[in-house]
């Protein structure tokens, strides 16, 4: 925390003064914990995945649909004084995080699921000892944007069971433009081996809910179906069936996008969605989820109050 180097932007700022690129100290913020049901069948389950949604994020994606939490602060308006810098979410402990996982598995969680945890890994790996010293069974799922570095990476060797990265970009381009981040395919596409490396050959218990593995989602972006066929093509190429690929159509424009980004100020059209899912067919790829139907709604986008942190 005094000199991160977590993430791909490796800023090098002291996190125990003030805030790193990813907009957080070393002071832990969560804004959600709770039963998440529209994560991948093998994820999510009948009974739900046992998400924590943490502040503050190191790539900042301008069409992010978390975006509330990505930037980590809002502003709230004051009397008579205009308005003050608000950090969204609440502070917990290490001890509090573990206890929420806990509550979570007592909710019958299939597992416990870090949504943007890249900037907080060091405090969830001990958040994860305490947990499992306490009785925690179910697997942790490292649910990340894949700008982390290789070093991140293997500190979540024995932590970690199942990784869930993005591969959102490989034309430095696009990465710039979208999140200012020209080197995101190099940076993850070695986290991402790393992950492969340390997870090893997925495996399911006997309802088929994955215990270990890698899925790695793309999001497929519109007018950027040239781009999501390149990175399908990479991950087939690359690791065959050792990992699972999953292909989303829920984009969803947020407010105001269109201002700055006109491309991107609709949704994805059934058309664009199906060119990338019938090239994964073409290239005989079988590990593949895909999605069906109205998905770009309301329910992928949780409200970000404080829910279910044990405090």
């Amino acid at each position: 925390m005094e000199q991160c180097r977590l993430c791909g932007r490796r800023c090098g700022i002291n996190r125990t003064i003030r805030a790193g690129r990813c907009g957080m100290t070393e002071r832990v913020y969560a804004a959600r914990a709770a039963l998440h049901m529209w994560e991948e069948p093998c994820i999510s389950g009948k009974e739900g995945s046992g998400t924590v949604f943490f502040t503050g994020c190191p790539l900042g994606c301008v069409f992010c649909q978390n975006w509330e939490i990505a930037l980590g602060r809002r502003k709230v308006p004051q009397k008579n004084i205009g308005s003050r810098d608000e950090t969204i979410g609440v502070p917990v402990t290490v001890e509090q995080l573990a206890e929420t996982f806990l509550d979570l598995e007592r909710q019958h969680a299939n597992n416990i699921n870090l949504v943007t945890p890249t900037h907080f890994a060091p405090q969830i790996i001990r958040a994860v000892r305490i947990a499992r010293e306490r009785g925690l069974t179910v697997p942790i799922v490292y649910n990340t944007g894949s700008y982390e570095t290789e070093e991140t990476v293997r500190s979540l060797e024995g932590t970690v069971d199942i990784f869930l990265p993005d591969l959102k970009f490989m034309d430095p381009d696009i990465s710039d433009r979208y999140a200012k981040a020209p080197d995101y395919f190099e940076v993850a596409e070695r986290a991402i081996r790393g992950m492969v490396e340390i997870a090893g050959q997925p495996a399911f218990d006997e309802r088929d809910m994955m215990k270990r593995g890698v899925i790695v989602r793309h999001m497929v972006l519109p007018g950027h179906t040239k781009d999501s066929k390149r990175i399908i093509s990479y991950l087939h190429e690359t690791y065959g069936e050792k990992i699972y690929v999953s292909i989303m159509n829920q984009y969803t424009p947020m407010p105001g996008i269109g201002d700055e980004f006109p491309e991107l100020a609709r949704r994805v059209t059934k058309r664009e969605y199906e060119r990338v899912v019938n090239h994964a067919i073409r290239l005989g790829m079988e590990n593949v989820f895909i999605q069906e139907g109205p998905t770009a709604e309301e329910s992928f986008i949780p409200k970000f109050d404080g829910t279910g942190l044990i405090i």
